[in-house]
C-alpha cells in the first residue's frame, strides 16, 4: 500500500500541463548542441573513396586466375605494353604525314666554355705562359704575345676535336686571376672581359668559320693558309661592338692593333683625340648659349 502511494505521488510530481510541455520543448530546441571539430573526427564524404578491386585473389573475386589479362600474349606479361602509335606493324599514321616547319638545329654553333680560373691554373702550373722563350708562343720573351685558341689547346686546356665552332670565355674563378693576358677568343662574357682588363690584360673576340678554325688549330694541314672569312650578317653586330663584346671589327679594336704595330702614332693619335673632344665641348657650349 505504501509503494502504491509513492508511485502515485511521483506520477503527480512529473505530470505537466500541455502549455508547460510546449514551453519545455521550445527551450530545448533553442539550445543547439555545438561539437568541437577534432583531428580524429576528419573523414571523407560518403562515396568519395572507392575501394580498389584486388586482382589475383581467387575465382570468387571475379578477377582471379589470369587476373583479367587473358591467356598469354605480350599484354599478359609483366611490363609488356603496346605504344600508343602502334598499328599492328603497318606504317604509323604520323609517319605517313609530310614534315612541316623549320628548325635551325643544324645551324647551331656550339661554343666550348673555358673559365678564367682554369686559364690561371694552367698559368700557375707553367703550361701556359704569356711570354715567349719556351712558352706557348716560342718567341723571344716578349710579354705582349697574343694567346689564341691554338695556345689553349697546346697547353692542354682543351683538345682540337672539342672545339667545334669556337671558344667562349667565361668569368668563373675570376677572383684568383692575377696574370694579365692578351686573349683572342670567339666570344666572351662581359664579366670575363672586365676581370681581365682590371688586371691589365686584353680580350678580343674574333670570328672563325670552320675552315679558318681548322687552319688556326692545325696549320700543318695546309700548304697555303686560307684567308679568314668575315662573319655572316647575323654576327656582324656582335663583332663590330666594342663596349660589350670587344669585337675585332670595331674601330677601337682596329686602332688598338694599329698602335701596337706603329707605336710612334700613339702620341699623334692622343693629341688628335684630345682636340676632337675639346671641339665637341666648345660646340656644345655654343649651341646651348644660342638656345638661351
Amino acid at each position: 500500500m505504501l509503494s502504491l502511494c509513492r508511485q502515485f505521488s511521483s506520477s503527480l510530481a512529473f505530470r505537466q500541463t500541455p502549455a508547460a510541455a510546449c514551453l519545455s520543448t521550445s527551450a530545448a530546441q533553442s539550445q543547439e548542441v555545438v561539437e568541437v571539430l577534432k583531428l580524429n573526427m576528419l573523414k571523407d564524404n560518403p562515396g568519395a573513396v572507392k575501394k580498389k578491386r584486388r586482382i589475383g585473389r581467387g575465382i570468387g573475386s571475379s578477377k582471379g586466375k589470369t587476373a583479367g589479362r587473358g591467356h598469354k600474349g605480350q599484354k599478359a606479361r609483366a611490363g609488356g605494353s603496346i605504344s600508343i602509335g602502334f598499328e599492328g606493324g603497318q606504317t604509323k599514321f604520323y609517319k605517313l604525314l609530310p614534315k612541316r616547319g623549320f628548325t635551325n638545329k643544324r645551324h647551331k654553333t656550339d661554343m666550348l666554355a673555358i673559365n678564367l680560373g682554369t686559364i690561371q691554373d694552367y698559368v700557375d702550373m707553367g703550361r701556359l705562359t704569356p711570354t715567349g722563350g719556351g712558352g706557348v708562343d716560342g718567341g723571344d720573351g716578349d710579354n705582349n704575345k697574343i694567346v689564341t685558341l691554338k695556345d689553349l689547346c697546346d697547353a692542354g686546356i682543351c683538345t682540337h676535336s672539342s672545339i667545334k665552332h669556337g671558344v667562349k670565355l667565361l668569368a668563373k674563378g675570376k677572383e684568383r686571376l692575377k696574370t694579365p693576358l692578351q686573349l683572342e677568343v670567339s666570344r666572351a662574357s662581359t664579366h670575363a672581359i672586365e676581370a681581365m682588363e682590371a688586371i691589365g690584360g686584353e680580350v678580343t673576340t674574333v670570328h672563325y668559320n670552320r675552315l679558318a678554325l681548322r687552319a688556326l688549330l692545325k696549320p700543318n694541314k695546309f700548304i697555303i693558309l686560307p684567308k679568314f672569312a668575315r662573319p655572316p650578317p647575323k654576327w656582324q653586330p656582335y663583332y663590330t661592338n666594342w663596349d660589350a663584346n670587344r669585337g675585332y671589327l670595331s674601330v677601337q679594336a682596329q686602332m688598338r692593333s694599329l698602335l701596337k704595330e706603329r707605336p710612334e702614332l700613339e702620341e699623334a693619335f692622343a693629341k688628335a683625340l684630345e682636340e676632337r673632344r675639346s671641339n665637341l665641348a666648345t660646340s656644345g657650349t655654343a649651341s646651348s648659349s644660342k638656345d638661351d
